[in-house]
């Protein structure tokens, strides 16, 4: 029984013990009132419900933010493009970076699109997620529309 255990631990334990360089893990888009705020408590249903009030009043949005759940065992860039209807009505990409800084767990990243930037941008359709190592691409996550 022991060998048994000492076997599958010996073929566990390289998959287990061997590290993601970066990956992203989850990506919340979220609209953004005028003051700032995605929620008005930490409620997550409140959250919902709050997020459900301003796809309806638009006029209390002041832009779009994004968390980013991801994963990194070194210091990686992090790109957000988002498909946006232009002034001509026409598809038009809109790019955002941001430093990832490594760590042993997951870590949350922001990247906000505000102010004029929202205002001019028009319509956001799609965003796609990746992350980089130097001009290496280690891991994506898009929207359905991308």
């Amino acid at each position: 029984m022991r060998r048994i255990l000492c076997l599958i631990f010996l073929c566990v334990a390289p998959a287990l013990l061997a590290a993601d360089e970066g990956r992203i893990i989850k990506v919340l888009p979220f609209l953004v009132d005028t003051n700032g705020n995605i929620a008005r408590s930490p409620s997550l249903f409140d959250r919902d419900a709050y997020q459900a009030y301003l796809h309806i009043h638009t006029n209390d949005v002041s832009g779009m933010r994004y968390d980013v759940q991801c994963s990194a065992a070194e210091d990686l860039k992090l790109r957000l493009e988002l498909r946006v209807t232009g002034t001509n009505n026409t598809l038009q990409t809109k790019t955002l970076e941001t430093g990832v800084p490594a760590g042993r767990f997951e870590n949350w990243t922001q990247l906000k699109l505000t102010g004029d930037d929202y205002k001019n941008a028009g319509t956001i359709v799609a965003w796609h997620a990746t992350l980089w190592k130097d001009s290496t691409q280690l891991s994506e996550q898009k929207s359905f529309l991308w």
